[in-house]
């Protein structure tokens, strides 16, 4: 595939990685119809969507580069930027926002350095103020990766951070579903 450079790394896939793209795309009628799940693996491998790595992408489903790049940019999921090795997306809409998610992203930029992408200086962390994450009877509500964080104080986001500082188990996402009761009889 391509010779470029990303992070210093060489931009390849690995004999592994394309039989596994080759499964994905063989599920569509057209193979530049598996941009998606190919871009959601670059950057799951690579951390973030370069230049060299929508290169790739493109090249790998038979795509202009500009096609690639287009896609990737209409996703706010697909990141263009480096990021840290976790992101910390805070949503602060209007029921987060009115249950604390102002205090919340206060309390994690109290903590940290964050550089004006957002950053801290070891990578370890991006914070993001993101639109509505769906969870809007839990708020406020963090989502790291595919987990949601919800029904946030300042002691629970300390002890989710210290979890993923210090490499240890995190607590359970969503402890609060227990809580949960339906009533199913009218």
């Amino acid at each position: 595939m391509t010779d470029q450079a990303h992070n210093g790394e060489k931009v390849a896939w690995t004999e592994q990685e394309l039989a596994e793209i080759e499964e994905i795309a063989s599920r569509y009628p057209s193979r530049r119809s598996a941009m998606l799940p190919v871009l959601w693996m670059a950057q799951h491998k690579f951390g973030w969507l370069s230049l060299p790595v929508l290169e790739l992408v493109a090249e790998t489903v038979g795509v202009p580069p500009s096609e690639a790049r287009a896609v990737a940019s209409f996703y706010t999921m697909l990141k263009k930027k480096p990021t840290g090795r976790y992101v910390l997306q805070v949503c602060h809409t209007l029921s987060c926002a009115l249950n604390g998610a102002e205090e919340i992203i206060r309390h994690i930029e109290s903590k940290y350095d964050f550089d004006e992408n957002g950053n801290t200086p070891d990578g370890l962390f991006t914070l993001e103020r993101v639109e509505c994450l769906a969870s809007c009877g839990s708020g406020p509500m963090m989502q790291v990766g595919e987990h949601y964080y919800e029904r946030l104080t300042p002691e629970k986001v300390d002890e989710i951070l210290a979890g993923f500082e210090s490499g240890e188990p995190l607590p359970t996402p969503r402890p609060e579903a227990d809580e949960w009761q339906w009533n199913l009889q009218s």
